[in-house]
């Protein structure tokens, strides 16, 4: 984990294809299933995933508190990439890669804010729920290897 300027940068290796990892970013049913920290869920409500599509869902936190998010994908490119604008605030972008790693795959998960003030006011949080994030996705991929 790395803490830049404006930019959170998360990065992990997991032991299954990136065409596994891929399927599991942009299935709608897997993606609810590991976005967002632990003990958080998901009601997605709108999922295009595809360039200009629109992702509008629910996170449910375990303090039973609802979060409203708003995003745009605006770019994937298969296997290797996907890009997306979260529009509610904080605003920020997320870059996502993965590296193919010969039957492995590193995913580096890029979160760029518009300012250093508001990478300030978030920090705290945000690189640990980014954590979170890719363990659960990991979780994720072994249920979907067996």
């Amino acid at each position: 984990m790395a803490i830049n300027e404006n930019e959170v940068v998360n990065s992990r290796e997991f032991d299954a294809p990136r065409e596994l990892v891929f399927r599991a970013w942009t299935t709608p049913d897997l993606l609810a299933q590991w976005w967002g920290p632990h003990g958080f869920t998901n009601t997605f409500h709108k999922c295009e995933i595809r360039p200009g599509g629109t992702w509008e869902f629910t996170m449910h936190g375990p303090n039973v508190v609802d979060y409203p998010n708003h995003s745009v994908f605006i770019e994937i490119v298969p296997l290797e990439k996907i890009v997306l604008d979260h529009l509610d605030h904080p605003e920020f972008r997320v870059t996502a890669t993965f590296e193919d790693l010969g039957g492995h795959t590193k995913v580096t998960f890029h979160q760029h804010f518009k300012t250093k003030e508001v990478l300030e006011q978030v920090k705290g949080y945000c690189a640990q729920g980014n954590e979170q994030n890719l363990d659960r996705l990991g979780k994720v991929l072994e249920e979907m290897a067996t």
